[in-house]
């Protein structure tokens, strides 16, 4: 029973995230050539419990659905996060600093923009270099101010125990 309750419990942390992703990506420019989706400081939650990455993920895949560029923009956006998120979530059992697994984070979340780079050239025909510019300097940017915001509130709530 107490198998189950773990899985309900970490379903419903997930489905939450989703909803407060959503929501946190309402606040400030979160589509086009340069984004600053306040909801992107939630990426950070993999570093902590890497079962949390289903949250963020269906999180941008239904931001991207219903405020987006279209399917496609569901595609790449979903595929850029799920792959970013994918490979810190791969290094969580290797590497156990926190600070350094956010600092990776950041890493593979800014280079990755690429993909949203080339959805925005495809949708929008903007030109691919400068809006990968761009997109990538938001993302570090966002990502960067949220990640010691994020240290502090796992001290607190402890997220690695949370799912």
């Amino acid at each position: 029973m107490e198998k189950r309750n773990n899985s309900v419990q970490t379903l419903t942390i997930n489905a939450i995230i989703m909803g407060l992703y959503v929501v946190l990506s309402l606040i400030g420019p979160s589509s086009g050539a340069i984004q600053f989706r306040v909801s992107e400081s939630l990426n950070h939650l993999v570093v902590f419990n890497r079962k949390l990455i289903w949250g963020v993920f269906g999180g941008v895949i239904i931001f991207n659905l219903f405020f987006g560029y279209g399917i496609l923009d569901v595609v790449f956006g979903g595929a850029q996060t799920l792959l970013a998120l994918a490979a810190t979530a791969f290094l969580h059992k290797y590497v156990q600093d926190r600070k350094l697994l956010m600092v990776l984070n950041i890493l593979f979340f800014t280079v990755s923009m690429f993909m949203i780079a080339i959805m925005l050239n495809i949708t929008l025909d903007l030109p691919f270099w400068p809006t990968y510019g761009t997109t990538a300097l938001s993302e570090l940017i966002i990502m960067s101010i949220s990640a010691p915001v994020m240290y502090y509130i796992d001290n607190k709530l402890d997220f690695a125990n949370k799912a």
